[in-house]
């Protein structure tokens, strides 16, 4: 019996170590770092927040070695860096240098768009709410990415019901304006946008994508009373890291160019309605 238990173990523990062989391990090209002025007409904002203690994170998934606590640092700053250099070569906006700010920094105001990861997992204060609450309603947007499955969803919903009492949270359309500002985006361009989690190595040595179970992408969207969508929410689905790993040549190249698509519609939406 001890013998066959031993076996046993051995055995899980060989097949857990295949798949994990079988999982695509990328690396940055860790040239030097891209440079942006000081200031611009759009700074890439990254929103700073707590975590809900049950889920506080010690530890993340932050590119060139970053160095901080919690959730929101997943994927900084390799994703806001790539992007804001898609933001320069691709628009004519005045692209400045990154940057993360807490909900209580004074200087959210002068900026018309900040991105958060992870917001299945924050943990905003009434005082955060209300800050946040006068961000969007003076003309701010936020983007939200990277959080997936019905969990996550409700915290996510929970905190948009204290902030924007009343809106309702819906599906982009088709043929919304932010589908077409500048690029479009079709039905056919509503799919997941992998993160490197979901990489796979196939049997012919091709990269597969493995999503998890339930997974439906969904595109969403909050709106002021004047209906103009002031929060883009991009949920089972992971477009941080589809900026991130721009400079890898094993990410699927057709996702990058899909991230940056939907990201420069919503900056330039944002910065025209």
């Amino acid at each position: 019996m001890r013998s066959s238990a031993l076996f046993g173990i051995a055995a899980c523990l060989l097949i857990g170590a295949t798949g994990l062989a079988q999982r695509l391990l990328l690396e940055h090209d860790e040239g030097p770092r891209p440079q942006f002025p000081r200031e611009g007409e759009f700074h890439f904002v990254r929103l700073q927040y707590d975590d809900l203690p049950q889920f506080h994170r010690r530890w993340g998934y932050a590119s060139r070695r970053a160095d901080a606590e919690g959730w929101w640092i997943v994927d900084w700053p390799d994703a806001d860096e790539h992007f804001s250099s898609g933001v320069q070569r691709l628009t004519r906006i005045e692209t400045g240098e990154p940057r993360t700010m807490r909900l209580a920094d004074d200087r959210i105001f002068d900026h018309p768009w900040i991105y958060a990861t992870q917001a299945g997992w924050w943990n905003l204060s009434d005082r955060e709410v209300t800050r946040l609450r006068e961000y969007l309603l003076r003309g701010g947007f936020l983007v939200v990415d990277d959080f997936w499955g019905p969990d996550q969803w409700e915290v996510f919903r929970q905190t948009m019901a204290r902030t924007l009492p009343g809106a309702a949270i819906t599906d982009i359309d088709d043929a919304d304006p932010m589908m077409h500002v500048l690029y479009s985006i079709e039905a056919k361009d509503r799919t997941t946008i992998p993160g490197t989690r979901h990489l796979r190595i196939g049997d012919n040595g091709a990269i597969a994508v493995r999503y998890p179970e339930g997974a439906i992408p969904a595109w969403r969207a909050l709106r002021d009373p004047n209906g103009r969508i002031v929060v883009a929410v991009n949920f089972n689905t992971d477009v941080g890291d589809a900026w991130e790993w721009a400079d890898s040549p094993e990410y699927p190249e057709a996702m990058t160019a899909l991230a940056y698509r939907y990201g420069i519609n919503y900056l330039v939406y944002a910065m025209t309605h």
